[in-house]
């Protein structure tokens, strides 16, 4: 097994190190941010670090990069406080992928793509028609992270759409049958499968498999 040290990792060529760095935690999600500026320009932007924070009340949180470069997510989230979070499925990887390119913030990456925005209930963020998972946001708050510049992002969930053959009877959503790909690295894309699903794990008790993977 090939090993590296903190010193040898710094001294590694920038792009190989941001490869390496960026995929030894393994799989990320992958989700499209939607967002509009004050001024009604939309902005589509893929993120590999959106993550759950709690049921409820419904959070989940992101990272957002340095703001000393314009952050057009950052800047329309932070004076419309909403957003949404779209699951990038299958047959719009390539698209999906065009939007980490960096647009002036006058240029809507729907403009640039084959993705489609779509207002549901009168919610002023626009959502990726094509994503069979999406979520409305409103900003809730922010932490700076003084060890890398970065800005941890909290937002309360407002509204699920959800396709209706994707949920089960107890409200799991199964992400094979959606079609949501994750993240490896900075660049791959994979579809994950669903190996199996077990019962509640409790201190010297048994846990059974959950058969039914489907609805």
């Amino acid at each position: 097994m090939r090993h590296y040290t903190a010193e040898q990792i710094a001294e590694l060529p920038s792009k190989y190190r941001a490869h390496f760095i960026n995929s030894c935690t393994g799989f990320k999600s992958a989700n499209l941010l939607g967002s509009i500026s004050e001024d009604g320009i939309t902005n589509v932007a893929i993120f590999s670090s959106v993550t759950h924070l709690g049921s409820n009340p419904p959070l989940l949180g992101f990272i957002l990069r340095p703001t000393t470069v314009d952050r057009n997510t950052y800047e329309n989230l932070k004076k419309t406080g909403v957003f949404t979070v779209n699951h990038v499925n299958q047959n719009f990887i390539k698209e999906a992928h065009k939007t980490s390119a960096k647009y002036d913030g006058t240029v809507s990456e729907f403009d640039k793509t084959l993705l489609n925005e779509e207002y549901l209930d009168d919610f002023k963020a626009p959502y990726v028609q094509q994503s069979r998972i999406k979520l409305g946001c409103t900003f809730e708050n922010e932490y700076f992270i003084k060890e890398n510049d970065c800005h941890f992002i909290i937002g309360r969930i407002q509204h699920i759409y959800v396709d209706r053959e994707i949920q089960a009877e107890d409200g799991w959503l199964n992400l094979e049958r959606a079609q949501t790909v994750c993240i490896d690295g900075l660049d791959g894309y994979a579809l994950p499968q669903i190996l199996n699903r077990f019962t509640y794990a409790q201190p010297d008790q048994p846990v059974n498999s959950i058969k039914d993977l489907g609805s």
